[in-house]
C-alpha cells in the first residue's frame, strides 16, 4: 500500500516542482516584458496540486485530493479540505470541485487589477468554460465590490457575476443577495 501511495504523491511533487520552476521563469520574463505577461493565459498553464492524500482512478478520469489541498494554475489559487477533479473524454480537466469548512479561491484578472477572491462551502471550477460557482455561504470580492448569497457564479474571462440566495443557479429559496458596489473614483480620493 505504501508503494502505490508514493507513486502518485511523487508525481504530484514532481508536477509541483515543475510548476515552481515555470513560475520562476515566468516571473523573470515578466521583468523584461510586462505587457506580454497577460494573466488571461492562466487557462493554458498546468494545474499543480499539493495535498495530504490522493486517490486516483485513471480509468474513470477522476482524482480526489484530501487534507490541506492547495491547487495552483497560473495566478489562480484554490485552497480546500477536499478537491475532486474530473477529466472530459478528451483528457482535459473539466470540473474541479472543492469542499471544506469554507473553500477559498483567488485569481489575478490582469496585472493592474486587484485579486478576485471567493469563499464558499463548495466551489466548482468548470475549467473548459472558465466559470466558477460558489455554493453555500458564498462571498465574492471583485476589486472593491463584494457579492454575497447562497450562490455566486463568476465567469473568469468575461468578468461577469451572477448571484442569488439559493444554492443553485435558479432562485428557488427565499432570502436576498447582498452587494457592496464601490464607485470607481472612491478609492482614488481616499488615497490622496
Amino acid at each position: 500500500m505504501t508503494s502505490t501511495t508514493r507513486k502518485p504523491l511523487t508525481a504530484c511533487r514532481q508536477t509541483l516542482n515543475s510548476g515552481v520552476m515555470a513560475l520562476c521563469l515566468a516571473l523573470g520574463m515578466s521583468t523584461f516584458a510586462p505587457a506580454a505577461m497577460a494573466l488571461d493565459s492562466d487557462a493554458s498553464q498546468p494545474i499543480n496540486i499539493a495535498a495530504d492524500a490522493l486517490s486516483l482512478d485513471d480509468k474513470a478520469g477522476t482524482a480526489t485530493y484530501t487534507g490541506q489541498v492547495e491547487m495552483r494554475q497560473g495566478s489562480m489559487k484554490l485552497d480546500a479540505s477536499r478537491v475532486d477533479i474530473s477529466r472530459a473524454g478528451s483528457g482535459e480537466i473539466s470540473l474541479v470541485k472543492a469542499t471544506g469548512k469554507r473553500a477559498y479561491l483567488e485569481q489575478q484578472p490582469a496585472p493592474d487589477e486587484k485579486l478576485v477572491k471567493g469563499w464558499a462551502d463548495t466551489i466548482r471550477y468548470h475549467a473548459l468554460e472558465r466559470r466558477v460557482e460558489l455554493v453555500g455561504n458564498a462571498r465574492l470580492e471583485k476589486g472593491d465590490d463584494t457579492f454575497e448569497g447562497g450562490y455566486v457564479e463568476y465567469f473568469l474571462d468575461k468578468r461577469q457575476v451572477n448571484a442569488n440566495n439559493s444554492k443553485t443557479a435558479q432562485q428557488t429559496e427565499g432570502g436576498r443577495v447582498h452587494m457592496t458596489l464601490t464607485p470607481r473614483g472612491a478609492n482614488a480620493s481616499k488615497e490622496n
